[in-house]
């Protein structure tokens, strides 16, 4: 095995191969049963709890925890890849996946991989979403690409992020205004929930994050207290 100088270390990346190799066995005939019977779609929910496992490992603070989740996250990923070699008529592996993002990252970096010129990091943004625009110019609709399984107040906050960078500011301030007297009800307390978001991102805060701490600190107390 390839060694990182003479710290005797694999070189950088290169466990990512035993990764794949592990994953063709897991997958090839007298492998696991289970392994051999996922496909994209029975293996979709896993992806999606493994990323909220991982946001939750962030929150902890635990660096060994976040090492497991990410691995597991990681895991979602080389499986997908392993799966996607068998179609029969589009497959696709494991290199064409990191391929896709390695070419999108240095398309949407022109300030590093390019001749571009930035001055912040509000600029970077500013500059990825244009570049993105232009790559999906069928995307119309103010949550079109964005996930529906998406988490109220996360999808809440994406919208604002798209109606502020498209200068529609207007918009959301109608969104939050108060109910005429006799007509409160779930409109009025959405509105209620949008505010908040939006204060939140005028602070500098993820607000879907910001909730589920405050219900884990109560949780914690709560079973302190049982």
């Amino acid at each position: 095995m390839t060694t990182n100088g003479d710290l005797g270390r694999p070189r950088r990346g290169e466990r990512l191969l035993d990764l794949v190799a592990v994953m063709d066995r897991l997958r090839s005939p007298g492998g696991c049963p289970w392994d051999a019977e996922q496909t994209h779609d029975s293996l979709a929910p896993y992806a999606v709890e493994e990323a909220h496992e991982l946001a939750e490992a962030i929150a902890s603070g635990d660096r060994q925890h976040l090492v497991e989740e990410l691995g597991d996250v990681l895991l979602q990923v080389a499986f997908h890849a392993r799966v996607g070699e068998e179609h029969p008529t589009d497959p696709f592996d494991v290199d064409d996946v990191a391929g896709a993002i390695i070419s999108k990252l240095e398309r949407r970096h022109p300030h590093v991989f390019a001749d571009a010129v930035v001055r912040d990091a509000a600029e970077v943004e500013a500059g990825w979403e244009a570049i993105k625009a232009l790559e999906k110019p069928d995307r119309s609709g103010l949550l079109d690409g964005v996930p529906a399984s998406l988490p109220a107040l996360a999808l809440a906050a994406k919208a604002a992020s798209r109606l502020e960078r498209a200068g529609r500011g207007e918009l959301l301030a109608e969104a939050v205004a108060p109910a005429p007297a006799g007509e409160a009800g779930t409109d009025d307390v959405g509105a209620a929930l949008l505010s908040l978001v939006l204060e939140a991102r005028t602070r500098g805060i993820d607000a879907e994050q910001a909730l589920r701490s405050t219900v884990r600190r109560l949780a914690a107390r709560a079973d302190g207290d049982a």
